[in-house]
């Protein structure tokens, strides 16, 4: 087992393949250790060099609606007024700091994502 650090794009193709090749090994193995180890490289490297930008927080709270086959009247009763949905949705009015709280604990999306700026 020869890991080094991943320097370049060619490093990374390189962990990649290995990955693919230890791909379903037995936890607390030499190979599940060595894959372990690669998984951890692989999410550094792609943490600096391919960001993931959090979602803008009417996506992800229609994401959400989609994912828990949530309709519009459940999303209502959690911002309080149908009216203030309406204008979220439309950039009338942004969400209170008791929505991103009411939201967060009925939805569970994470707060830092619904207190960026939109």
């Amino acid at each position: 087992m020869d890991i080094r650090p991943i320097k370049s794009e060619r490093d990374y193709q390189k962990v990649l393949n290995r990955i693919h090749e230890l791909w379903g090994a037995e936890e607390n193995t030499r190979q599940g250790d060595e894959l372990e180890v690669l998984f951890t490289l692989v999410e550094s490297f792609e943490k600096i060099h391919y960001p993931i930008d959090p979602p803008h927080p009417l996506e992800a709270i229609k994401f959400r609606l989609d994912q828990l086959g949530i309709d519009e009247k459940e999303l209502s009763k959690i911002l309080g007024f149908r009216s203030r949905k309406h204008d979220i949705f439309n950039g009338k009015r942004k969400l209170s700091l008791n929505m991103i709280r009411m939201l967060h604990q009925k939805l569970k999306i994470p707060a830092e994502v619904l207190i960026r700026k939109y």
